[in-house]
């Protein structure tokens, strides 16, 4: 799998402090490494279609594009905001 940001979610992961950056990219290598043994957390509502990622109190917002073998990350936000927020 490749890994694409969009704008907001490269703005998200500039904002972050050196060391939760540091975890956030760490995740995100992981989850490249391992997408084809583990099983997506899904979610709803507004964020429907999409799936998130735990790093400690913080959310990786993600989509996977199958077909080009491409996770999407969007957001990257503390989790009690991310949910809140769909911008």
């Amino acid at each position: 799998m490749k890994v694409k940001f969009t704008p907001e979610g490269e703005n998200d992961l500039r904002k972050l402090d050196n060391l939760i950056q540091k975890r956030v990219i760490d995740k995100i290598h992981w989850l490249d490494k391992n997408f084809s043994r583990i099983i997506p957390e899904s979610l709803s509502n507004v964020w429907k279609d999409y799936f998130k990622l735990r790093v400690g109190n913080w959310r990786i917002i993600y989509q996977v594009e199958h077909k080009v073998n491409l996770i999407v990350i969007y957001r990257i936000e503390l989790r009690d905001k991310v949910y809140k927020n769909r911008n």
